[in-house]
């Protein structure tokens, strides 16, 4: 068996591979990954990352989101969200957006993976799962990015709040809110009790 095909060997279907993992299995590492872009073995989603797409009847199928950021972070602490999800806390947000945002420990700005894009911030403290009460929080974090009418949005902000679990809230205030949105939400709060 060729080094090639021994490196082939070790690649699995739907994996995405970072250059160091490939080094593993190869000497010439730049030589094969070159040789298996050509051939089209690999695809190339940014510089160092790669992935071996499952076959499909419709074709190569994309690639796991969370399996692209976990192995581009090299970590499994982050969370993907999108504003767009706004739109489902009854606020009357409606705009959608094409931006994937991801909360990490590493990496910060705008990067591209494969035929997506995604925003990455550097935040000390985020859920592992978006929960309503992370959202709503997390909305007003983000009022300032949005597309709609900021002043308009907050009033029916403190609408919903009455319609909330606020001890949840004020966790979720407490932990991932920011300097202004502690000031905005903190008063709103006090007056639900």
């Amino acid at each position: 068996m060729n080094k090639l095909a021994a490196l082939k060997a070790n690649l699995k279907r739907g994996h995405v591979y970072t250059r160091p993992d490939l080094a593993k299995w190869s000497k010439a590492v730049d030589r094969h990954v070159q040789q298996l872009l050509l051939e089209g073995t690999l695809k190339k989603l940014s510089p160092g990352v790669y992935y071996y797409p499952k076959q499909t009847a419709f074709g190569d199928a994309p690639v796991d989101e969370n399996t692209l950021v976990r192995t581009f972070l090299k970590d499994d602490r982050f969370l993907i969200t999108s504003p767009n999800v706004y739109n489902s806390l009854g606020i009357g947000t409606t705009q959608l957006y094409n931006k994937r945002v991801v909360y990490n420990h590493k990496r910060h700005g705008e990067f591209k993976l494969g035929n997506r894009s995604f925003s990455f911030h550097v935040k000390p403290h985020f859920p592992k799962k978006a929960t309503t009460e992370f959202l709503f929080v997390d909305l007003v974090n983000n009022l300032d990015t949005l597309a709609e009418d900021p002043q308009l949005v907050l009033e029916k902000v403190k609408v919903k709040l009455k319609d909330l679990d606020t001890d949840k809230v004020k966790r979720n205030l407490i932990v991932y809110g920011s300097v202004k949105t502690k000031r905005l939400l903190a008063p709103l709060l006090e007056k639900t009790n």
